[in-house]
């Protein structure tokens, strides 16, 4: 099966925090103030930052949930959706963004999503504060066994609220060949955007049932390379960003033309 690419849409944001963010590192963190989650570090610059896999498995799981697509395929001790047959394949627009894995009749995945760092602005105000721990606070909470009431007290590492990470970077390719339609893959670009706007209803990382991980996703920027001119990134936004995600939603049909003009579709 020959597959030729056809062009790439770039979308690039921040994201804001609204509440506290918890991405869970490893335990080893325990020993430093008796902290029972810690949060997952950038190993060269200690700062929190936000894996690209907790992103995408994200906005993945709840676009999987919003479509009724069944979670079937174990994947450590989660379940996500993946197409057994070729027909199924075809017409799933989660397996076609997202990918599965070990089917012979998969085209390649269509997204790409990068680790985000937190922006220099962020760290520096973080600094001034002197937070509880390096660039993170320390929440703490209590459980209460409902037959003896005795509480047990647990410390839960958090990004604080109104930390922003800058220049989150998703890529969508487009491709035509065999079973793939760069035509089909722009109608199925709305998948990426319904998946952003539930992870703003949602919550990103853990603790969310009690609170954290509320965020914005802001000042997001569209650009286009296409094939036939791969050496240009092309802006399809004439004022350059759109301030949050709801503007990018109100103009999603011209930005869609836009798009598909750039690309020369």
């Amino acid at each position: 099966m020959n597959i030729k690419l056809r062009g790439r849409i770039f979308l690039t944001f921040d994201i804001e925090t609204m509440s506290g963010l918890h991405i869970g590192g490893s335990d080893e963190g325990i020993s430093i103030g008796g902290v029972d989650k810690t949060v997952i570090r950038d190993p060269l610059t200690n700062r929190p930052y936000i894996p690209g896999s907790s992103l995408r498995g994200k906005i993945r799981s709840l676009v999987e949930k919003y479509t009724g697509a069944e979670q079937n395929y174990p994947i450590a001790q989660i379940k996500i959706h993946s197409a057994k047959t070729r027909e199924e394949y075809i017409n799933s627009d989660v397996c076609q963004v997202f990918g599965i894995s070990g089917a012979d009749f998969s085209t390649p995945t269509r997204l790409i999503v990068r680790d985000v760092q937190m922006s220099e602005k962020s760290v520096e105000e973080l600094n001034q504060l002197r937070t509880d721990l390096p660039f993170t606070e320390v929440k703490t909470e209590v459980a209460i066994d409902r037959v003896t009431s005795q509480a047990s007290p647990r410390q839960m590492e958090r990004v604080p609220a109104g930390t922003v990470f800058s220049d989150a970077q998703m890529i969508y390719s487009l491709y035509d060949g065999g079973d793939a339609s760069s035509a089909a893959d722009l109608e199925r670009f709305k998948t990426v955007i319904t998946g952003m706007q539930l992870l703003e209803d949602d919550y990103l990382g853990g603790l969310g049932s009690r609170g954290s991980g509320r965020i914005a996703l802001v000042n997001i920027r569209v650009e286009v390379k296409s094939s036939q001119d791969y050496d240009r990134r092309l802006p399809v936004h004439p004022d350059g960003s759109y301030p949050r995600l709801a503007n990018l939603v109100e103009d999603y049909t011209q930005l869609k033309g836009r798009i598909s003009d750039a690309l020369v579709l």
